[in-house]
């Protein structure tokens, strides 16, 4: 059985013509560039880098809310006042002297050290004239001595305490506006602003920093009963309160900070290796391949990942095999095409050698009718490999449209019965074809397999015989049978004869006059279209060729 000669296409020639560089080599610039981050990758260092910012701008945002500290002095001095107000009341109802409109001393020191003694605060006790009475520093154990450390005059000192009266800014430990400088006024109470305002029964609170930049808030109430005052109690915090507070809230806030960092830093070191080191992996495969010095190196599958990096590698490694593949045909095809045009030519330059010796007409006339055989046969080889060479990327540009297998095969045999076939062979179409047998494809190069199997089967149809080509439709696919009566194909050679150049033809048909293209073509045809192709005998006699193409699917 043999294939004949047709107009068909491929792309192996082109491939060998032109062995320019793809296209699509863009590995070896990823590699490239993937080679040289030392170290962790661009994108394990991206993962981290961004991370960190977005942790650092949400511990910014913290702090920024929080730095004002606006709310906590609020409710701070609410605080003060609330006690101070109650303290006051207290002072009025049990110390207090009617007659000179005056506070009893004695009575008040004990039960303003008793009020005062669970809080964090400070109290003095001013008469109406504005004179210190009582002042709690001097009444409570804790107040007794008062010790600073001053730090020492050095380099280092200096440098730490800049550092942290920086981080006090950053932080927002500082107040955010400028505040009066805090100062101890003495005996006179009547230098502080809120205790003169107090004396005139207004409450009063006032923030004011001492000289080691720490906040101090006070609050002024008048002592007063039945709307008489008998004096005014300034309530204040110690230099420093409010601020341990806030430095303890943003110590705490670091802490979370750092482990935050840590776990970010773990987690995208994590990420990147995820990522990034596959990627590498996949990069590095994919330039060995390209340099090719190892042999035909393999991309990782990696077929254990089940995500879009495992499908990568996936699709990677199936592209390279069949990139492989290609590359193996292209060699095959080029050892073939050497292969069939060198018989002619051997052919050709015997023929041309024995001219000169030819000593006859009879003897020069066969001679040159075998010099002209040989030039039709080469240049029908490389008229059918020029077209085989451009099927492949043909059939890739050719854009697919719904093709009635039922009217194609009409079309072909009635072009078929208005010509001459040799021999009295006739082509017979089975009645009753399928009308559903729409397929998605190109009418020319459909038409181009059912024409070289119908020229098959009429080269090995007995004198008046007959080829039949019947059409079904099953199982999704539309299948079309051309059938001969014919001797029938070789078991051993059922799949061979869709190999290139394949050519066992009967003896009549002549040497030389077919390429051996014809079924290879119809098969990878059927192949770019979905679908295949595929040889059996017949249980009566000759040969069956069967073309199977999946239904297209409308709407």
């Amino acid at each position: 059985m043999i294939s004949t000669p047709s107009k068909p296409s491929t792309a192996w020639a082109t491939a060998i013509a032109k062995p320019e560089k793809s296209p699509f080599d863009v590995r070896p610039a990823l590699s490239a560039a993937l080679s040289r981050t030392s170290g962790y990758s661009a994108l394990s260092r991206r993962i981290i880098f961004f991370n960190a910012v977005a942790l650092v701008v949400l511990m910014g945002g913290v702090i920024l809310v929080q730095s004002s500290r606006v709310g906590l002095i609020d409710e701070r001095l609410s605080g003060i006042q609330e006690q101070a107000q109650i303290v006051a009341s207290t002072l009025a109802e049990y110390t207090t002297v009617e007659e000179g409109r005056a506070i009893n001393v004695e009575q008040a020191e004990p039960l303003l050290r008793q009020l005062i003694a669970p809080t964090r605060l400070r109290a003095r006790l001013y008469g109406t004239d504005g004179q210190l009475e009582i002042d709690t520093r001097n009444l409570l154990a804790r107040n007794v001595v008062q010790t600073v450390e001053l730090p020492p005059l050095n380099t280092v000192s200096r440098i730490k305490e800049t550092w942290n009266d920086f981080y006090d800014g950053i932080m927002g430990v500082r107040p955010l506006s400028d505040l009066q400088p805090y100062f101890e006024a003495g005996k006179d109470g009547r230098a502080y602003t809120e205790v003169t305002r107090a004396l005139s029964g207004d409450v009063t609170t006032a923030e004011r920093l001492d000289n080691r930049n720490r906040l101090v808030l006070s609050v002024a109430v008048p002592v007063q009963r039945f709307k008489a005052i008998y004096g005014v109690l300034l309530v204040s915090t110690e230099g420093g309160d409010i601020d341990n507070i806030l430095r303890e809230e943003r110590a705490t806030l670091l802490q979370v900070f750092a482990v935050a960092l840590v776990v970010m830093i773990l987690s995208s070191l994590y990420l990147g290796g995820f990522i990034a080191e596959p990627v590498r992996r996949l990069a590095a495969a994919a330039d060995r391949v390209r340099r090719g010095r190892a042999g035909r190196d393999a991309i990782p599958a990696m077929s254990e990942r089940n995500d879009e990096i495992g499908a990568l590698a996936s699709s990677l490694s199936a592209m390279t095999n069949a990139l492989y593949a290609r590359i193996d045909a292209i060699e095959s095809f080029a050892a073939d095409v050497a292969h069939e045009l060198k018989n002619p030519l051997t052919s050709l330059r015997n023929a041309i050698e024995m001219l000169n010796r030819a000593t006859t007409p009879e003897q020069r006339e066969k001679l040159l009718s075998i010099i002209r055989a040989d030039i039709k046969r080469i240049d029908r080889l490389i008229t059918d490999i020029s077209d085989a060479s451009r099927l492949d990327a043909e059939l890739s540009r050719e854009h697919s449209v719904p093709v009635d297998i039922t009217h194609l095969l009409e079309t072909i045999v009635q072009v078929y019965q208005l010509t001459e076939i040799p021999r009295g062979v006739s082509i017979a179409l089975a009645p009753n074809l399928p009308m559903d047998a729409v397929v998605l494809g190109n009418d020319e190069r459909l038409g181009q397999i059912f024409r070289n199997l119908i020229d098959n089967a009429l080269s090995f149809s007995p004198d008046n015989g007959t080829v039949t080509i019947s059409a079904l439709v099953g199982g999704g696919a539309v299948r079309v049978l051309v059938e001969d009566e014919g001797p029938g194909i070789p078991e051993e050679n059922v799949e061979s004869i869709f190999n290139r150049f394949y050519t066992e033809r009967p003896a009549e048909h002549g040497f030389g006059k077919n390429s051996g293209l014809g079924l290879s073509i119809a098969r990878q045809i059927a192949e770019g279209s979905g679908g295949r192709i595929w040889a059996e005998n017949r249980a009566r006699g000759g040969a069956r060729f069967i073309v199977e193409l999946p239904i297209a699917r409308m709407g």
